[in-house]
C-alpha cells in the first residue's frame, strides 16, 4: 500500500512512495501528526541520482522490519534536497555541527517541533564502515526520546540557536573593491594546484568550474600580472577532466565527481548543473586559446543536453542516475570483448586505431570492465600520431559514434525528469553564449525555446517557482533562481536582442530585491519574505556544487546595472562584496561565483550599443566579430532603431550615423563617438 509520497511530483518521492514506511512529504500534516503524538521526527533527506540514497532505501526503507520500528516511534517524511535546498541547508548545517561532515543521504532526527538534535548521513542495516547499524540508531533514539526527550528538546533548542546565528563569512565593515584581490586571490589558486593530475584538492575530486572560470577570466584580463599562470591552470584542469573516465568520452556530459585523483572512476551520476557550468568554461577556454579540443568538449556536453535531458516542451531535465541493471556505472563502462565486437574486431583497422587512444585490457580499470580514459589529451596525442588534431577529433567521433550505437542497446540509467529554473538557467547561459561563440543556430533555438518554457510554465502570478514536472510547477523560488535566470536571460538578450528577455530579467531583479534581500545585515536571504516559516531563515554565502545565490545576486545585479541604469543596483552588489574580499582571497575554491562578480564589478566594463536593423550586413558583422572572442567584461545590446518601450537605458538616445547601422561604445554610461563601420568598431573595443 503507498504511503503519502504517492501524491507528490519529485521522482525522488516517489521512488519511495511504495515503501513500508509510513513517509510524509514536508508539509504541516507531518509537522501537525508529530506534536499531536509527541513523536519525534525522522527527516531523510536525497535525491533521485544519489547512489547511496537507493543502497539505504534498498538496505532499509524497503526492509518490513525496518519499516516497522521507523513507523512505531517516529513520524517519517522525505524530502527531495533539490526540490527544496532550504530545508537542506538548514539540516545539513546541523549536520556538520553535530558530526563534523555532511553528505546524501542526509538522517536527522527532530523534535515535534522541527529542532534537530541528532543526526548522520548514510546508516548501514548492520555495523560496519566503523558505523552502527541502522536499526541501533533507531532504537537509540527512541529509548532517548521515551526517557530523556526533555533533555533532547534541550538539545534542539540549543543547536537552533547556534543554526540562527549569522554565518562566520569573513565580512568585514564595507570599504572599497580593491583590485589587487585579483591577483591574491589568483596567486592562492595557483599555489594549491595540482600541476601533476590536475584539479583542486584530493579524492573525491570535483570539477570547480567556477575556480575555472575565474582563472579564465584573469587569462583574459590584459594588465593580470599571472595571466600566463592563471591560463596554464585553467587549461591543464580542463584537460585534465575531458579525457576521459569523469568526462564520457561516447556520448558527451561530465560525471559528478571523481573518486580518484586521475580523473579516472566517477560516481557515474550526471547532473545538469555540472554539465551547465563546465560547458560554458570549455566554451570560454576556447575562445581564448583556440583548442579544438575545448570546443569539441563544450559542444558535445551540449549535444548530450540537447539530446537526453531535455523535455519535448523546451526544459532542461535535472540528472540522469549513477545506477543501471543494479550496478552502479553499468551503462558507461566495457569489458575488451564488448569494445572489440563495437568496433568490427580486434583487426579492424578501427579497434586499432581506437588502441592507439585509448589504454583498454582483459582486466580493466574498474571492477573488470573498462573505463574510457584517453592515453593523452588531445593536441598531445595528434602530435603523437603525426596527424592534424581536426582529424584525429572527427577519426573519434566516427568510432564513438560506433560505441554510442552499441551502448544503446543497454539498460540506460533513470531520468529525473523534474526541471529545475536555477539548474536550467546554468544550462541556458551556455546554451545562449555557444550560440554566438559558435554561430550555432540550433544551439540559439534551444536557449530560445527554454527560456520561454521558464517563463510560461514557471512564472505565475507575479512569481517564480522552483520544480515542474508533468505540466505541474511547484514550490516557491529561491534567491538561486531568480539570480541565476537573470544573468541566464541576459546572455540569452546579448545573443537574440528579443526585448523580452531583457524586460523579463528587469522584473525579475525588482521582484529579488523586493523579498528576498535583508535590509538589516546585507545580501539576500535565499527564501522569499513570504515563505513558509522554517527553524531559521537560510542565507548561504558559500558557493557549492552550484553558485551561491548571493553570488549569483551579486553578478546579475552588476550585470543589469551595466544595461540598466542602475546605481542603486550596483550599490547593492558592491557592499556585498567590498564586505567578503578578504575570505574571497582566502578561500577562492569556495567563492569561484563571488571572485567572476568581483572580477566585473572592478572592470573596467564596456557597454556596446548597436543600433540599426538587426538583418543588416553591418549589424551581423558588429555581432559576429563581438561574439567570436572570450570579453567577460563586455555587455552587448543590439536594437532597431528606434528602441522599443523597455530597452535597456544603454540604447536610449543612440541614433543611427548618416542612417546606417551604428555601434556606441561605452564605459560607466559615457561614449566614444560612434562608428558605422568594423574597424572602427574593432579598434574601440581593443583601445
Amino acid at each position: 500500500m503507498a504511503n503519502q509520497l504517492i501524491h507528490e511530483n519529485s521522482p525522488y518521492l516517489l521512488q519511495h512512495a511504495d515503501n513500508p514506511v509510513e513517509w510524509y512529504p514536508w508539509g504541516e500534516e507531518a509537522l501537525q501528526k508529530a506534536r499531536a503524538e509527541n513523536k519525534p521526527i525522522f527527516l531523510s533527506v536525497g535525491y533521485a541520482a544519489c547512489h547511496w540514497c537507493h543502497v539505504m532505501a534498498h538496505e532499509s526503507f524497503e526492509d518490513p522490519a525496518t519499516a516497522a520500528i521507523m513507523n512505531r516511534y517516529f513520524i517519517n517524511i522525505k524530502v527531495d534536497r533539490e526540490e527544496r535546498p532550504d530545508i537542506d541547508s538548514i539540516y545539513m548545517n546541523a549536520v556538520v555541527a553535530l558530526t563534523g561532515q555532511g553528505g546524501w543521504p542526509m538522517s536527522v532526527f527532530l523534535t515535534p517541533e522541527g529542532e534537530p538534535f541528532y543526526g548522520g548521513t548514510y546508516f548501514p542495516p548492520t555495523r560496519r564502515y566503523g558505523m552502527p547499524s541502522f536499526h541501533e540508531v533507531l532504537e537509540a533514539v527512541a529509548r532517548a526520546w521515551q526517557n530523556n526527550s526533555a533533555d533532547l528538546r534541550q538539545t534542539g533548542r540549543e543547536l537552533t540557536q547556534r543554526l540562527a546565528e549569522p554565518p562566520l563569512t569573513g565580512a568585514t565593515a564595507a570599504h572599497s573593491l580593491r583590485p589587487s584581490a585579483l591577483d591574491q586571490a589568483t596567486r592562492t589558486l595557483l599555489n594549491s594546484y595540482d600541476w601533476k593530475q590536475g584539479g583542486w584538492g584530493k579524492a573525491p575530486r570535483f570539477p570547480q568550474p567556477m575556480a575555472v572560470e575565474f582563472l579564465l577570466m584573469q587569462a583574459a584580463r590584459p594588465q593580470a600580472s599571472l595571466r600566463e599562470e592563471a591560463l596554464m591552470a585553467a587549461a591543464h584542469a580542463l584537460n585534465a577532466m575531458s579525457r576521459g573516465g569523469m568526462y564520457d568520452v561516447v556520448g558527451g556530459g561530465f560525471a559528478r565527481y571523481s573518486t580518484d585523483d586521475d580523473w579516472l572512476v566517477p560516481h557515474f551520476e550526471k547532473m545538469l548543473y555540472d554539465n551547465g557550468q563546465l560547458a560554458l568554461a570549455y566554451l570560454h577556454a576556447a575562445q581564448i586559446t583556440g583548442n579544438l579540443s575545448f570546443r569539441q568538449t563544450c559542444q558535445e556536453t551540449l549535444d548530450f543536453i540537447a539530446r537526453e535531458l531535455t523535455h519535448p516542451a523546451g526544459g532542461f531535465y535535472s540528472s540522469l542516475d549513477a545506477d543501471s541493471e543494479g550496478e552502479e556505472g553499468r551503462f558507461y563502462v566495457w569489458s575488451l570483448d564488448e569494445l572489440r565486437q563495437a568496433l568490427g574486431g580486434s583487426d579492424s583497422e578501427d579497434y586499432r586505431f581506437f588502441e592507439r587512444v585509448y589504454t583498454v585490457s582483459k582486466s580493466g580499470n574498474f571492477e573488470d570492465h573498462n573505463i574510457l580514459q584517453r592515453k593523452d589529451h588531445l593536441d598531445a596525442l595528434a602530435r603523437a600520431l603525426e596527424m592534424p588534431e581536426a582529424n584525429l577529433i572527427a577519426r573519434l567521433s566516427a568510432i564513438h559514434a560506433r560505441l554510442y550505437a552499441a551502448r544503446a542497446g543497454r539498460t540506460r540509467p533513470s531520468t529525473d525528469d523534474k526541471v529545475l529554473v536555477s539548474w536550467n538557467a546554468l544550462a541556458l547561459r551556455a546554451f545562449a553564449e555557444a550560440a554566438r561563440a559558435l554561430d550555432r543556430a540550433d544551439y540559439l533555438a534551444v536557449a530560445r525555446k527554454n527560456a520561454a518554457f521558464l517563463l510560461d510554465e514557471m512564472y505565475h502570478n507575479g512569481r517564480l517557482l522552483r520544480s515542474w514536472r508533468s505540466g505541474q510547477a511547484r514550490h516557491n523560488a529561491y534567491l538561486e533562481d531568480y539570480a541565476g535566470l537573470i544573468l541566464a536571460l541576459l546572455a540569452l538578450y546579448q545573443s537574440d536582442p528579443n526585448p523580452r528577455w531583457f524586460q523579463s530579467a528587469r522584473t525579475l531583479a525588482e521582484e529579488m530585491v523586493a523579498s528576498f534581500r535583508d535590509p538589516q545585515d546585507g545580501g539576500f536571504f535565499d527564501t522569499r519574505t513570504d515563505h513558509e516559516s522554517l527553524i531559521t531563515r537560510p542565507k548561504d554565502w558559500q558557493d557549492n556544487a552550484t553558485p551561491s545565490g548571493n553570488a549569483l545576486a551579486a553578478s546579475a545585479l552588476l550585470q543589469l546595472a551595466a544595461f540598466d541604469e542602475r546605481p542603486d543596483w550596483r550599490r547593492l552588489a558592491e557592499e556585498m562584496l567590498a564586505a567578503r574580499q578578504d575570505i574571497l582571497v582566502q578561500h577562492p575554491t569556495a567563492f569561484g561565483q563571488w571572485l567572476q562578480a568581483l572580477d566585473f564589478a572592478i572592470g573596467p566594463v564596456l557597454q556596446i550599443a548597436l543600433v540599426g536593423p538587426l538583418d543588416a550586413t553591418e549589424m551581423q558583422a558588429y555581432r559576429a566579430y563581438l561574439g567570436s572572442a572570450y570579453r567577460p567584461r563586455v555587455v552587448i545590446a543590439a536594437v532597431p532603431y528606434p528602441p522599443p518601450p523597455g530597452s535597456p537605458s544603454l540604447l536610449h538616445d543612440r541614433p543611427m550615423l548618416q542612417g546606417r547601422p551604428t555601434a556606441y561604445v561605452c564605459q560607466g554610461f559615457t561614449c566614444n563617438l560612434p562608428v558605422n563601420d568594423l574597424e572602427g568598431l574593432k579598434q574601440q573595443v581593443k583601445s
